[in-house]
């Protein structure tokens, strides 16, 4: 019996993660159509030469007569790329998505979606900073957690067809409420964007020290800074619109904590930073021992190929 439980997958957005689902479907040696679609001429055109899928004029038509629907497009424009392909659903389809907020996406799609058609949504935490059709490659997945956030009226058998899909590309699965999810993801990627973000906007906006300075002597730390920051705009701006509760509240942890070193530095509380620095360097250790990271002094990322 294949692995795949799917025989036509359709990725509508094909960008670095539908472009990766092509080449890890493709790596499993299971014969599996894959249809898609990308707003962009430019990118459709690109995804055709390089064969990435069978590349359709519409989301509609990429979607039809799929058992496996992907949204992989920005947040903000879930809910129209559902109403869109509604009509083009085969009873009995799945559809998916792999964007980073849960809450909103059930609340975009799910209302627009026909009788008959499943909704799951699914969040691989996996990418780089890199996009578009050629960014993808087959490895993104390996090793790393996709989280799947059915809803309590989900068919089991359905959620455990999409985990079947996820696990033969590579990823573990997991299961969790899609507010628990959101909370989880601003914790551990929606915040730390934020402050990458922020981070080098304050070198771009220090005027004592100059581009080229911040450039040529970039330490480690600055580089991680820029090469998260370096994320697809559009992406992480609908991230933080439709994650705003969470983020906000994360935030706000955040900024306590950091009175609390500033006050430490300012008083020359050497005892509170040592604990600090302590305690927080025991996560950093967990992280590579459940396989998420490696302790190689190049973070574990070759060539681009990080995650995320």
């Amino acid at each position: 019996m294949s692995a795949q439980p799917f025989r036509h997958v359709a990725l509508i957005g094909l960008g670095l993660i539908a472009s990766s689902i092509s080449h890890a479907l493709r790596r499993t040696g299971d014969d599996v159509r894959i249809t898609g679609y990308a707003r962009s001429a430019a990118t459709r055109a690109r995804a055709a030469e390089i064969g990435l899928c069978e590349v359709r004029d519409s989301a509609a038509a990429a979607a039809e007569g799929a058992d496996l629907v992907i949204l992989c497009v920005p947040m903000g424009a879930m809910e129209a790329v559902a109403r869109e392909i509604a009509p083009a659903l085969a009873p009995g389809a799945m559809v998916s998505d792999v964007g980073s907020v849960k809450a909103s996406v059930l609340e975009a799609v799910a209302p627009h979606l026909p009788e008959g058609v499943t909704f799951i949504p699914a969040h691989p935490i996996a990418g780089t900073e890199h996009s578009g059709p050629d960014a993808g490659f087959a490895e993104l997945f390996d090793n790393r957690w996709c989280l799947l956030t059915p809803t309590p009226e989900t068919d089991p058998a359905e959620t455990a067809r999409l985990r079947g899909f996820w696990e033969a590309l590579g990823a573990r699965v997991d299961e969790m409420e899609a507010a628990h999810h959101d909370l989880v993801l601003a914790v551990t990627s929606h915040a730390p964007h934020l402050i990458a973000y922020t981070m080098v906007g304050v070198a771009d906006d220090l005027r004592r020290v100059t581009n080229s300075e911040v450039i040529q002597y970039s330490a480690a730390g600055f580089r991680d800074f820029t090469r998260i920051a370096a994320s697809d705009p559009t992406m992480w701006r609908d991230v933080f619109l439709t994650n705003k509760d969470a983020t906000l509240e994360i935030l706000g942890r955040f900024t306590e904590e950091l009175f609390a070193l500033q006050r430490a530095i300012r008083t020359g509380d050497g005892d509170m930073l040592h604990a600090y620095f302590t305690r927080t360097r025991a996560i950093r250790r967990g992280i590579v021992q459940a396989g998420q990271d490696t302790d190689a002094p190049d973070f574990g990322r070759h060539a681009g190929k990080g995650s995320r």
